[in-house]
């Protein structure tokens, strides 16, 4: 039960990511930990910036941890970020596979902030073809006339999620988090990802 209550959360956190191909860009705080009290969390952006994000009451907690080329096959729902090469041919920048029980989160090909000029494709891999720099996905999602086709290259990462609590929040572990802004500035989030075993939430 607990477990599905995780893969309920992540859930909702790639599809308010979709929802950002919409509406204004999602404020997104990737970056490590450095303390966390009384539903306070203290975070080292990526960026640099020292920020402190209030969690919501009852806010949860998502495990990332990693996983393997070999999770993904044919009918896998997965989150990957990519990026088109000058030939005009996608790269995945990182990838995430998606619990049975998460299928359909964020559906959809958007814009991403990861790297510049990244995109977001949640998907069903169609096929899985082996090729000289790696695996080649073809990831179907609707409003797609045709499946997009990325190659996943050995560098890069590929995770799923685990069962989180606040335990994770401790100095040191690094994180990823859709946050809102209030008018003042204040920064609050519902939800946290956190990585496992020093693990880097690569999304």
């Amino acid at each position: 039960m607990m477990f599905r209550r995780v893969v309920l959360a992540s859930a909702l956190v790639l599809i308010a990511a979709s929802a950002a191909a919409q509406t204004p860009p999602a404020t997104r705080v990737r970056g490590e930990i450095t303390g966390y009290s009384d539903r306070v969390l203290s975070v080292t952006a990526r960026e640099g910036d020292k920020l402190t994000i209030k969690l919501a009451e009852g806010f949860g907690v998502i495990g990332v941890r990693k996983a393997d080329i070999a999770d993904i096959k044919p009918n896998s729902f997965v989150g990957i970020a990519a990026l088109k090469g000058g030939d005009g041919k996608w790269m995945a920048l990182e990838v995430l596979v998606f619990p049975e029980s998460a299928r359909g989160s964020g559906e959809g090909h958007y814009p991403w902030d990861l790297q510049p000029q990244s995109t977001m494709t949640n998907g069903t891999v169609a096929t899985v073809t082996e090729a000289a720099h790696g695996r080649v996905l073809k990831v179907a999602y609707k409003g797609a006339e045709q499946p997009i086709e990325i190659t996943v290259p050995p560098s890069a990462p590929i995770v799923t999620f685990a069962p989180g609590s606040p335990d994770l929040l401790k100095p040191g572990n690094h994180m990823f988090a859709s946050v809102t802004k209030g008018p003042g500035g204040d920064l609050s989030a519902a939800r946290v990802l956190v990585g496992i075993d020093g693990l880097v939430p690569p999304m």
